[in-house]
């Protein structure tokens, strides 16, 4: 038995969280009815389940890599008619959906699957999956803004985690730079509102890298196919860091 939401996700439908808006407005029929109760426990082989009156089936998971363009949305549909990114993978059958998001005008490493407990991995914090980004600010970085961003910057009522961050290059002719930052959380604009917090709005933002994976031989709108060794890769590192850290106890001898 699996909770409702993670069927749908698992079908390929939409991620977990977008599964249970799904829920919540009524686009969802077990075994003939709207279900809008959150939490409810299916039998995956044996429910009738239908979204917007398309019945689920079970795909085979796939992952993809897209090298995401600037002014693309990272979404399915958009009613503003807008470019979503799943119109750069139309020759693939599964419904996939991406994990997390890239902003409209960021460009970048962003991955999209059909599989939604590995989508959850992915975004998850608590798995603590490393992007790095690189973002071209207006200002020039002091020792203080970096130590600020490497503690951790309230955003929305709450402390971020510590981030990586480096300075690239810098133009005082221009009173600009190019900085690397990584982070691990998926916060709505975290990196843009962790560098406009410390005073270097970002003009230009580009997500390099996602866990050990890099953009190396896509260009701007190409998509690849992720091979098995890396989807294992990623749960391997997501499972090693979801186990609590221990410190090192002291042994004790049969008399202490």
């Amino acid at each position: 038995m699996e909770r409702l939401q993670k069927v749908i996700a698992n079908a390929g439908v939409a991620s977990r969280r977008k599964a249970e808006t799904l829920i919540a407005t009524g686009h969802v029929t077990l075994n003939g009815k709207v279900v809008k109760e959150m939490g409810i426990k299916v039998d995956s082989t044996s429910a009738h389940i239908e979204v917007d009156g398309v019945p689920l089936t079970r795909e085979k998971k796939v992952y993809y890599a897209l090298y995401k363009p600037r002014q693309v949305i990272s979404a399915v549909t958009d009613d503003k008619k807008r470019r979503v990114v799943t119109e750069y993978l139309e020759d693939i059958q599964e419904r996939v959906y991406p994990i997390g998001r890239l902003d409209y005008d960021t460009s970048g490493l962003l991955l999209l699957t059909n599989d939604g407990d590995f989508a959850n991995m992915m975004m998850h914090p608590k798995y603590k999956v490393d992007k790095t980004y690189v973002a071209k600010v207006s200002g020039l970085p002091t020792a203080e803004m970096l130590r600020q961003l490497r503690k951790g910057i309230m955003l929305e009522k709450r402390k971020t985690a510590p981030a990586k961050v480096k300075i690239i290059s810098t133009d005082r002719r221009k009173n600009t730079a190019i900085l690397s930052i990584t982070i691990h959380e998926g916060m709505n604009h975290q990196v843009k509102n962790m560098l406009a917090a410390v005073g270097l709005p970002v003009s230009k933002l580009k997500r390099e890298t996602y866990g050990f994976l890099t953009l190396d031989g896509l260009v701007s709108g190409e998509y690849r196919a992720l091979k098995p060794i890396e989807v294992a890769e990623f749960k391997k590192i997501a499972e090693l860091n979801e186990k609590p850290k221990h410190k090192n106890r002291p042994k004790l001898s049969r008399h202490d």
